[in-house]
């Protein structure tokens, strides 16, 4: 079974990321990133582990090694993207359609233009 730190610098280098830029991601020390790759610091708070599958694209459950595959989302959203599903979600049934008719989609899903 793959290591964590292992997993982190494999899903960093394809995610074409720095050690840099995911330092900046966590908001630590570059130093401190190479870390969490090496095995140096090896109990990794679960707020970050949680963050660099976010960046990484992958399940927090693959980082630490218990599925054996990453589970990348091949479509990520925005923040505003989240906010209008949730917020889509949370509406009654007229909101929905109104929602529906504005975007041109039909209740069924088939995403063509209403008539």
């Amino acid at each position: 079974m793959a290591e964590i730190n292992d997993r982190i610098k494999e899903r960093r280098l394809a995610a074409g990321k720095t050690l840099l830029e995911v330092a900046e991601y966590l908001g630590v020390k570059e130093a401190t990133a190479q870390r969490y790759e090496s095995g140096e610091i090896k109990n990794i708070k679960h707020e970050t582990i949680v963050s660099l599958a976010q960046l990484f694209n992958c399940s927090p459950a693959y980082l630490m090694g218990w599925e054996s595959k990453a589970v990348v989302n091949d479509f990520p959203l925005s923040d505003i993207e989240k906010e209008i599903i949730i917020a889509y979600r949370k509406t009654d049934a007229i909101g929905k359609a109104c929602v529906l008719r504005t975007l041109g989609v039909d209740e069924k899903g088939d995403n063509q233009k209403m008539a």
